[in-house]
């Protein structure tokens, strides 16, 4: 009879089944073009080698003649939707556990994004337009540097009452235990974002929010602390100034659902990452990675929130999110863009 002993065990420790659209998550959804380009290329309009910018009218041009002229690969990009998509590749089955909502156009680069999302396993419902082009996002690279240029375009002209009310879609909503928005959809929709917040303040559920940006913060601080209010778990990272102070402040902000305490986790790059819970204060250790073997760090602060959900969505600890959440972006900063192996191999 001895023998059966593990197997009851081993019965007893299998993993909560997960349901489709246990996790939904709302952004900017956006088709990263990456391509090896030339000095000439950077020049010509007017680019640095190493930079963050939004792309302005000399940049129109630059998007077609890029995939006309150099080798180029497109990955799904946009923090959010990597996000989700890193959770879902975490989690690997059943597929579709992780919803995307966003803006895309009526064109090729939508078309390619919806097969990205596909591939992913992320059920993505995509709001198609016609009025603006999918948002790109161009990644020059140049030997080890990569100049990156967002055109939001479509993802901009998401509507709350065009897309997120209609009945099937919010029936996904509903359906979902963790939300997940970057800071960065704050410039786009905030009554879809508060409507969100609200269906999960008062069914209490879990709902996160990513700082994003020192520019959200900065010019977008009305619209932020409206949402607040709804925050449960807050994301940020290494460009908030004071990171303790920080975590310490938004922990006394007023809060709606008093039956959940409120989580403060920000990322620093390679030095830890930092956690509060009420007046609790922790640094967790980052995974060490050799510098020969770092290929690309654009995408790790989304992955890390992308492994953080993922086990978030299981109800797994905090401490076992933010293990999953540096496993991944360990992964993720080794490959080219968001992108990662078949299987992730956590344990």
């Amino acid at each position: 009879m001895a023998s059966d002993e593990p197997k009851a065990k081993r019965i007893k420790l299998e993993e909560k089944k997960l349901s489709q659209n246990a996790l939904f998550g709302m952004g900017n959804p956006l088709l990263d073009i990456c391509a090896v380009v030339d000095k000439d290329f950077l020049d010509k309009y007017g680019l640095k080698p190493n930079d963050q910018i939004l792309a302005e009218e000399k940049h129109k041009e630059m998007f077609e003649e890029i995939v006309k002229k150099f080798k180029v690969e497109y990955h799904a990009g946009g923090a959010t939707q990597n996000s989700v998509k890193v959770a879902q590749w975490m989690i690997q089955e059943p597929h579709k556990v992780a919803t995307f909502f966003g803006c895309i156009g009526k064109d090729k680069f939508g078309k390619i994004l919806k097969e990205k999302a596909e591939e992913a396993h992320v059920d993505a419902h995509y709001y198609e337009q016609s009025q603006e082009p999918t948002g790109t996002c161009a990644a020059c690279i140049t030997g080890d540097n990569r100049s990156l240029i967002a055109n939001l375009a479509a993802a901009n002209c998401y509507k709350k009452e065009k897309h997120l009310d209609l009945a099937e879609n919010w029936k996904l909503v509903e359906k979902a235990q963790v939300y997940y928005i970057a800071g960065f959809f704050l410039t786009v929709s905030l009554e879809s974002i508060l409507k969100v917040a609200k269906h999960a303040s008062q069914n209490n559920k879990i709902f996160c929010l990513n700082l994003s940006a020192p520019f959200i913060c900065e010019f977008f601080k009305e619209a932020l602390m409206k949402v607040m209010p709804y925050v449960d778990i807050l994301f940020g990272n290494e460009t908030t100034e004071d990171i303790e102070e920080i975590a310490k402040k938004a922990q006394s902000l007023p809060k709606e659902n008093k039956k959940r305490q409120r989580i403060v986790v920000f990322t620093q790059g390679k030095e830890g990452t930092v956690m509060t819970k009420g007046d609790k204060v922790e640094t967790f250790p980052v995974l060490e990675i050799d510098q020969s073997e770092m290929v690309d760090t654009n995408g790790a602060g989304d992955a890390f929130v992308g492994g953080f959900l993922s086990q978030l969505v299981q109800d797994k600890t905090f401490e076992q999110c933010i293990r999953a959440g540096h496993y991944a972006a360990n992964v993720i900063i080794r490959h080219a863009g968001c992108t990662f192996p078949e299987k992730p191999d956590f344990h």
